[in-house]
């Protein structure tokens, strides 16, 4: 939402009783209630009709891991996490609703981080408030890790290297997010070259996120020349360059940035032991990787 200077306190709180604010897709009407985060909240405007509450929707969910107070899910590529105005339903959200149902009172899902659309891979859902702020927590510190595989366009001569560039709203674009040296909020990405085609100019590393800034892989390799094959936003028609034909076409016609959130490492909130989840490659990935002869490495 953008920044509205003449907005007021009370103005605000005066929607929030009125039903036009949502938490978690759930209504609320306490100004006071406190948020946690990771919170989704949803304002519908006075010249707009209330929102809905979100449907609870069975679905299949790929399970990684479960217990009393979290649940870590292998997100698969194209589907939306949360509920925006215009898509209500069959997203992520929809589906831990429903899962929901035999968690017991007083238990919601809790989005720790978040996935774009067309990433895919590990995702991590508390169970309740509590967890969620701890987890919250355990992922910003040191002992957290969280590892994607990306395949981009270009060799690297540099076995693995460090990012450090600052990430802020790209002026011209507002879906977009930009790279700099000095503006923006600091933002570390340490990658690995776990290995590159032998028939086309293509690289498959290795990312680990040391902040956790919105685009910030997409954006951190595209700003070093890498843009990841297939992203929409930050990539490039590189495909145009590859002689070998397969593989070309299979860049041509991938549908979305080939990056995979593979590997979370991180301390139990509860139990204080060290969890570790990871997600296989989804098969439109593993099929573009097996054309580029990289399936071997992943």
């Amino acid at each position: 939402m953008s920044y509205i200077p003449t907005l007021s306190r009370t103005r605000v709180q005066a929607w929030i009783e009125e039903g036009r604010v949502t938490v978690n897709g759930a209504l609320t009407r306490r100004p006071a209630d406190r948020l946690t985060l990771g919170d989704f909240i949803e304002l519908a405007f006075p010249d707009t009709p209330p929102l809905p509450t979100p449907p609870a929707q069975e679905m299949p969910l790929d399970v990684l891991y479960e217990d009393d107070h979290l649940l870590a899910l292998n997100k698969p590529p194209g589907l939306l996490v949360h509920p925006t105005p215009k898509e209500r339903a069959d997203t992520l959200w929809n589906g831990l609703l429903f899962r929901a149902k035999a968690w017991g009172e007083g238990n919601l899902p809790g989005l720790v981080h978040r996935l774009d659309r067309d990433t895919s891979g590990v995702l991590l859902v508390a169970k309740n408030r509590p967890v969620l702020a701890a987890l919250a927590r355990a992922l910003r510190s040191k002992e957290a890790e969280k590892h994607y595989l990306a395949l981009v366009y270009g060799r690297i001569e540099a076995p693995k290297g460090r990012i450090d560039l600052g990430i802020l709203r790209h002026p011209e674009d507002r879906r977009r997010w930009a790279a700099s040296k000095n503006e923006g909020q600091p933002s570390s990405t340490l990658w690995e070259r776990i290995a590159e085609a032998e028939r086309a100019p293509l690289t498959l590393l290795s990312c680990r996120l040391l902040t956790g800034r919105t685009h910030q892989i997409r954006v951190h390799l595209s700003a070093q020349g890498w843009p990841i094959v297939g992203d929409p936003l930050y990539g490039e028609p590189r495909y145009l360059g590859i002689v070998d034909p397969e593989i070309r076409e299979r860049c041509r016609q991938f549908p979305r940035q080939a990056l995979h959130a593979r590997r979370l490492v991180f301390m139990h909130p509860v139990t204080r032991q060290r969890v570790e989840v990871e997600a296989g490659v989804p098969e439109d990935l593993a099929g573009l990787l097996r054309a580029a002869g990289l399936a071997r490495i992943v």
